[in-house]
């Protein structure tokens, strides 16, 4: 009995390790499991982060140098979000994530590292994070500029460099270029270390001007400012009008409490910062109202230049210096209040291929959805590799519609697809074949016209016809121009003199009515009695801006002008003309012996007629003398007015001082900018505007004082 219960505690024992054993087996195998669970789950997520990473990568470096939008604003915060989550969830963050550094521009040259770090602001979209972020502080609000961020650097009262923000500690080196950006003054007064920071920008109106005269086409004055930081042509870079603005003084030796007294010192030393406002209180209801004011005047485009959002910083600056630093983010630095985009789904009609200069976009017509306070039933597309990125289909597809920036309807995603996009084999506006362009690199695919002699082909050359500086047509838009031209409406300028003909097929149109299309075509009429300047701008001969045509009337009158050139025997037959030279002569020349250009002409001069131009009165007060014009004027409207009084008094404006130079012309006498010292040590005498209006004008200052 007893050998029995031994045996039955010596199984029951064996069985109680077996059992114990085949526990911690199942444990193992459940520890191994979850964890090759976990590993393939965090291999997935860092999978994913590194398409994120790759995609908003790419995306920034085409953003900042100039290469065009890969996506919108939208999309671009959504995956940033979506990648940041991912990276809190798993503790991981990869190499190259956007959210660990600044974005980076990468125009080649000297590379310089920067005296201070050009850190970035955390951003917000939530008016009520700004408000526990003041914290009840005196703040300032301004522009958040979309453009290229530029440091730039005085010494002794002298420029000494240019940098571009690059990755934030060192970017590249551009003081060549300096002297063609507006907004950079050569020398200041103040003598001492000066470090400031600013954005270059291009406005909307000098923006379309360049696209309408030049032969390559950017997406937008971002892409145009970006593209031409990277060219070494100083008069193409003074062309394209790109503005420094600054936004944040740096460092200087002059003691300053507050951003707001940083501002005005900058104001005093002959810089136009960023437009700002302080909020003396800011509790949430007044921010709210602030930035309300501000974004209807994004939305109304009644500010000039580009911005992306808006900018807020403590007025106290040695409390906004007390923040940590988290990754390339300063937390007191300021922050950047980004604009919610209002987003609706709707379903797609169909697409419409609308030929438009060199290239035929694809445009969506949808069912018509309600943002930012309008109706919204067509947004572009932009491309077909954007088409092929989205997902988009045929009739019926379900589509995520926004309003970028408050402004432009974009088509940002695609819930649901029904059918195929079918890209159109023919041209819609004149029937030749298209041919789908791949840039290279296996970069974005656009769709072209076969046909040079298209129509559609010349919308910006229709775009600068009615431009103010042209013809001055008002009420006829790119947008509405490229109407008429896919309908067949318009072919040539007196095209644009017969739309009368198409008045109730126009008044039918989205954006017009009877009213909008009697005013159009009363601003028709008006213009066919024009001045040969507005005349001969809009034609958009290759090299003649406004200056030119100016020049080229001055010294014959329009019918006369026209009669020369087609008669010429040279193509230098002008360039004795001052301003003119031999390459604006020939290309002056070749356009109007050109038959299919003096065809067009012809028919033009049938329907307006040209008013005599208006000589500018001559005299000899300045025969035989050289000026140069420097710093602010006040009696002239600008110092090209000054010029060209001087010049019509017989004497030559020039850009430095030299020994050939008879009066610098400076406004402050007494400075020490590096033309008055010029001058003193040449023994060149320096005038104000007073001093020259009393000796080379037949008038006294003070009719010149508005």
């Amino acid at each position: 009995m007893h050998y029995l219960c031994r045996e039955k505690s010596y199984i029951l024992a064996k069985l109680t390790n077996f059992i114990g054993a085949l526990r911690w087996i199942c444990l193992f195998l459940t520890y191994i499991i979850t964890d090759e669970m976990d590993i393939r789950k965090n291999t997935d997520t860092v999978s994913l982060m590194r398409k994120l990473i790759q995609r908003l990568n790419d995306a920034s470096e085409a953003y900042y140098n100039g290469q065009g939008e890969r996506m919108t604003d939208f999309e671009w915060d959504a995956l940033f979000d979506q990648l940041k989550q991912l990276e809190t969830e798993t503790g991981i963050t990869l190499p190259d994530s956007p959210t660990a550094k600044v974005s980076e521009d990468t125009i080649a040259g000297q590379k310089e590292a920067h005296e201070f770090p050009a850190l970035s602001l955390a951003k917000t979209k939530q008016v009520a994070e700004l408000a526990k972020w003041a914290e009840g502080k005196p703040i300032w609000l301004s522009w958040k500029l979309d453009g290229l961020t530029l440091v730039v650097t005085y010494d002794g009262g002298t420029l000494t460099k240019v940098v571009t923000r690059g990755d934030g500690h060192i970017g590249t080196n551009i003081t060549q270029l300096a002297s063609a950006l507006q907004g950079i003054p050569p020398t200041i007064p103040y003598t001492g270390h000066v470090v400031i920071r600013g954005e270059a920008v291009i406005s909307y109106s000098d923006f379309e001007i360049f696209n309408m005269e030049s032969e390559e086409a950017y997406a937008n004055p971002r892409n145009l400012a970006s593209g031409t930081l990277t060219l070494k042509d100083i008069e193409e870079v003074k062309r394209r009008k790109v503005r420094w603005i600054p936004f944040s003084l740096v460092y200087t030796d002059e003691p300053m409490t507050s951003w707001g007294s940083q501002m005005a010192w900058l104001d005093a030393m002959g810089f136009k910062t960023v437009e700002h406002e302080l909020i003396a209180v800011p509790q949430m209801a007044t921010i709210e109202h602030v930035i309300g004011q501000w974004t209807e005047r994004v939305t109304n485009r009644t500010y000039p230049y580009p911005v992306d959002g808006l900018v807020i910083t403590y007025d106290d600056i040695a409390y906004a210096q007390t923040g940590s630093v988290t990754g390339h983010h300063a937390t007191r630095a300021g922050f950047a209040f980004k604009w919610q985009d209002a987003t609706a789904e709707t379903t797609l009609d169909h697409v419409e291929w609308s030929c438009a200069a060199s290239t035929i976009s694809p445009v969506a017509v949808f069912a018509p959805v309600q943002l930012e306070g309008t109706t919204v039933k067509r947004a572009s597309l932009c491309n077909i590799s954007e088409c092929e990125r989205l997902g988009i289909g045929g009739k019926g597809t379900r589509i995520t519609v926004i309003k970028a920036n408050k402004i432009i309807p974009k088509v940002v995603g695609v819930s649901q697809c029904e059918g195929t996009l079918e890209i159109p084999a023919t041209c819609p506006v004149c029937g030749a074949p298209t041919h789908i362009r791949e840039r290279e690199g296996g970069g974005t695919r656009t769709l072209h016209c076969t046909a040079s002699s298209c129509p559609a082909k010349q919308l910006r050359k229709f775009a600068r016809f009615v431009s103010k500086a042209g013809m001055d047509i008002d009420g006829i838009s790119e947008q509405t121009l490229a109407k008429f031209i896919n309908l067949g409406w318009v072919t040539t300028y007196a095209d644009l003199y017969h739309l009368d003909s198409h008045a109730q097929e126009l008044a039918s149109m989205d954006g017009f009515g009877s009213k909008s299309v009697g005013n159009l075509l009363r601003a028709i009429e008006k213009s066919r009695t024009t001045e040969g300047q507005r005349l001969l701008y809009a034609l958009s001969i290759p090299l003649c801006g406004v200056d030119v045509c100016k020049r080229l009337l001055n010294a014959y009158p329009l019918e006369a002008l026209i009669q020369q050139a087609a008669t010429a025997d040279s193509v230098d037959y002008f360039a004795h003309i001052d301003g003119i030279g031999p390459e604006k002569s020939a290309a002056f020349v070749r356009w109007v012996q050109d038959a299919s250009q003096r065809d067009a002409l012809e028919k033009l001069l049938q329907e307006v007629t040209v008013k005599p131009t208006e000589q500018q009165p001559k005299g000899r007060l300045c025969e035989g003398l050289t000026f140069v014009v420097t710093g602010e004027v006040h009696h002239y409207r600008n110092r090209n007015e000054l010029k060209a009084y001087i010049e019509s008094q017989g004497g030559k404006v020039s850009g430095s001082v030299s020994g050939a130079t008879h009066f610098l012309i400076n406004n402050d006498v007494a400075s020490a900018s590096a033309k008055n010292k010029k001058a003193q040590a040449l023994g060149i005498p320096i005038l104000s505007e007073e001093e020259f209006l009393r000796r080379f004008t037949n008038e006294p200052a003070d009719l010149f004082a508005e």
